[in-house]
């Protein structure tokens, strides 16, 4: 067992698409599922303050560390990280949890996920909600296009290197990774007991390559890049330092029923920082 916040919550173990996957899962089997994709560089901690909540609301919380986080398988070679094997691994596990329907919800690049699943496989989800990451269409033809968000995904373009990422990444233990989700939050936002947690989920062997291979293989994928016509509900926190507000708009443009709400005083890291919001918003929305 995890202690995550102040409930206890199961640590599980599913195997879909050739590969493991670890899980946080919480609550009863019997309530709606509700799956929550983390993005860079966190992993199922990411979430603990969304699956306690919605646990004690009667959902089925399931947090997977996806392909190369954590626990959970580190395949070798940047194209098992495309776009199209990450969205796999979902669908696979989304019939594993659930046999119908479930509520999507993710932050940052398990938001890339989600998009496509949702324009995928409509199927699947009953209701998605994205944190904090535009609809991969929006930010493909953003970095062609925007200057502004070009500098501001520098560290994307850094990542393309051989080896030299993972090796400042892992240096003076993970001082950069630190530096980076802290800098970039509100004052206070993560105690030293979380960054102890994140580091230790980093020290994973190939954890740290594995987490940078996502952003490597983006030039290998293949996403569908369609409109979502499933219910959307899109949460923005508007001092992001690596994304764009206007992406957040655009995105709400691709979506046959979505909603859109901003966060002003929330960074890339709200459902840290709002948590009580975040949580009541998509408790209304679904």
């Amino acid at each position: 067992m995890i202690s995550f916040c102040e409930m206890e919550i199961s640590s599980r173990f599913y195997e879909v698409n050739n590969i493991r996957l670890h899980a946080a899962v919480a609550g009863s089997p019997q309530g709606k599922a509700m799956l929550f994709l983390h993005g860079f560089p966190e992993f199922s901690l990411g979430w603990k303050k969304q699956l306690d909540f919605f646990a004690e609301k009667g959902f089925y919380v399931i947090a997977p560390d996806q392909r190369g986080y954590n626990l959970s398988s580190k395949p070798k070679g940047v194209k098992a990280y495309r776009i199209e094997n990450l969205v796999a691994d979902m669908v696979e596990l989304i019939k594993q949890v659930s046999t119908q329907k479930i509520i999507l919800v993710a932050h940052d690049w398990g938001g890339g996920v989600a998009w496509e699943l949702a324009g995928q496989h409509p199927e699947l989800i009953e209701k998605l909600i994205i944190l904090n990451m535009p609809h991969l269409k929006v930010m493909r033809e953003t970095l062609k296009n925007n200057p502004k968000q070009i500098l501001k995904s520098w560290y994307a373009v850094f990542f393309q290197i051989p080896f030299l990422p993972e090796w400042l990444s892992s240096l003076s233990n993970f001082k950069i990774l630190e530096k980076t989700i802290v800098a970039s939050a509100n004052k206070n936002t993560f105690s030293k007991q979380e960054i102890a947690q994140y580091k230790t989920a980093w020290r994973n062997p190939g954890a740290v390559k594995a987490m940078i291979n996502w952003y490597r293989a983006s030039k290998y994928s293949h996403p569908a890049l369609k409109r979502i016509n499933v219910p959307t509900l899109i949460l923005w926190g508007k001092k992001d330092k690596f994304l764009l507000p206007e992406m957040a708009e655009k995105s709400h443009l691709l979506c046959a029923r979505g909603k859109l709400t901003v966060i002003e005083d929330a960074t890339h890291w709200l459902h840290h920082e709002k948590p009580e919001k975040v949580n009541q918003l998509i408790f209304n929305f679904i």
